[in-house]
Order: C-alpha cells, then structure tokens, then sequence
C-alpha cells in the first residue's frame, strides 16, 4: 500500500502568478521545465509511506483536508488497486483518543476492501473524538463539533471524485466512533447501513429513517454496558440499553421478530425487514470493551475478541443491504 498525503481546500482555489521571462532563445522544453517548477506551489505536497506496504493492504491511502464551519478537518481515504466504477464506499469511525491512521491500521478494513474492491474512508475526529450527542465525547461534545456536517461533506466529495455508488455508502465505528454511526443514521439519510461496535445511540433521535444495521457487542463491556449501566470509562457514557437500541430500529425498519442462534460464545439476533433491509445484534459472551479479531489497541481497550472477525462479518452484511 502506498500512503501519498494530499491537502485539498474546499472554500478556495490557488492561483500562481509568475513573471514572465523575456529570454527569446529558451528551447521549449525548458519552458515546460520552467513552468513544472514554479508550479510545483501550487500542487499538494506528497510522502510515500513505504512502511505499511505488506501490513495494510494493496491500494493506495491519500490524506485530505477539507474546512467545515472555519475548522480545518482531515481523513484517510484508501483505494484498492482495482477499484471498479460504482463502487461502495465503508466509513470507518476511530473511538475516543484514537485517529484515522490507529483505525486504518488496526481494524484491517483496507485488506478487506482488496478483497471486497469497495473504497474506504477513515475520518479524523476533533481532538481525537466525536460529537456524537448529549455532550459526549470530549472537545466535540463541548464546544459542538459538526461532525455530522464534515463527514456528509467527505461523502459527498469521495462520491463524487471517485464515482462510489451512492446507494452503497455505510458507516462503522468503535465506541465513540459507533455512537457516531448512530448519529448519522438519525441526521442523514446518506447511509445504507450502520455497524457500531461496542456502542450505544445517544441523542434525541424519536423517529428514525429505516435502514439496515448490524451491531456487535461484548456482554463485558465496562466502558459502554450492554445493559446501558453508566460505564467506567473516561467519558462515564450512560445510553439507553443496546437491545432498546436495536428495538427502535426494527421499528423503524418495519422487521419481523428477530431469529436467535448461537456457536459458542457468539449470539445473533436476526430481523428481517420490510424492503430486503435487517437489524442483526451480535453479542460476544464474556468479552469486554474491544473490535473483535482487530489488533491489540493498547490505550483504553480490553484484548480483541478472536471468536469472531468484525470487519469481515460487517462487510458481508453491508454487502448484503444496499439502499433499496
């Protein structure tokens, strides 16, 4: 995988004015050589990140900056080295005191979209967080980030720069990052599916638009409880219980009563939906705050779970459930 970091403005256009040079006898070429040099301003600076080659995937990662409400904000954005017109695009939301380079690295999204040829798109939230309501998390919830405006913005530009499928666009996140997913489920209807892992909703979001999600949680998470018991975590999150969560979206999906199944420690809650949507809840017995089959994250996660692969269970089912 190359890594070559872009800056691109949405608010403004560089122009480069140069004097011009009054040498008659200059060869053509080298007024091709002289234009590319002064030009060289003008065109976003570029750095190849050799070192991630074999580890993260094929494709080539790009790193842009865009300005939303006079804040300079960033994101990660990968390609597979075949990535077919129409393709779909999978937003990956890092958790609380990660970034989009943690999330590219450890969650292994970019090997999947090799496999899967879709697109992905690793944001970078504001002080290492997001505003995913109700005041949580961090910077975001105090000062009121629109996060919500950003990431519809960096949809809005990958769809159209690289001509992704826009009934294929999903959102995925940890913790923090799955509250997000939520949150953009309830202010925008840009999304086919969700899957927050080890989250809950917060917010006010009374009636939301259906749409396909897949949840997936440990039934030891202290940081974000199943139950919706305040967590222990720096952010003391206190949501509603995750299965009250996922009742809401059956509702507003219009589901039938949801087909439960077991292996060992993994649960599934399956409801089929009107218009070939599902809500599916996936518990992972005894397991903690944690991307089940990611890497180790060392800084306020407990070890992933090796009973199941969340990237590649959430992959099939986005997969599965485009926009009808």
């Amino acid at each position: 995988m190359r890594m070559i970091r872009t800056r691109i403005r949405a608010s403004a256009q560089m122009t480069l004015h140069a004097p011009a040079l009054r040498v008659p006898s200059v060869s053509p070429v080298l007024r091709l050589c002289a234009a590319v040099v002064l030009a060289v301003p003008a065109v976003a600076s570029a750095a190849v990140d050799r070192s991630a080659a074999s580890a993260w995937g094929r494709g080539t990662t790009t790193v842009h900056t865009i300005t939303v409400d006079d804040r300079e904000r960033s994101y990660r954005l990968y390609r597979p080295a075949s990535l077919p017109a129409n393709a779909p695009l999978v937003v990956m939301l890092h958790g609380g005191f990660g970034s989009a380079r943690q999330a590219e690295r450890s969650y292994g999204w970019n090997a999947e979209a090799d496999r899967g040829r879709f697109a992905v798109a690793y944001p970078d939230g504001s002080g290492r967080a997001w505003n995913a309501g109700d005041g949580c998390c961090g910077r975001p919830g105090r000062q009121g980030v629109d996060d919500v405006a950003f990431i519809s913005r960096m949809v809005t530009r990958i769809t159209r720069e690289l001509r992704t499928d826009p009934a294929r666009v999903y959102a995925t996140g940890m913790s923090n990052g799955g509250m997000m997913a939520y949150r953009l489920a309830c202010d925008t209807g840009l999304f086919a599916a969700i899957g927050p892992v080890a989250a809950t909703r917060l917010g006010h979001c009374p009636a939301p638009a259906p749409l396909s999600v897949l949840h997936i949680h440990g039934t030891a998470d202290r940081n974000v409880p199943f139950d919706g018991s305040p967590g222990t975590g720096a952010a003391r999150i206190d949501g509603p219980p995750v299965p009250e969560v996922l009742a809401g979206w059956r509702t507003a999906a219009r589901c039938d009563r949801p087909a439960v199944s077991g292996s060992g420690p993994v649960t599934t809650a399956l409801a089929r939906c009107r218009h070939g949507r599902a809500v599916e809840l996936i518990t992972i017995e005894g397991t903690g705050h944690q991307w089940p089959g990611g890497k180790v994250v060392r800084d306020r996660a407990d070890p992933p779970s090796t009973a199941l692969n969340a990237t590649t269970t959430l992959w099939r089912f986005f997969a599965a459930h485009p926009k009808p």
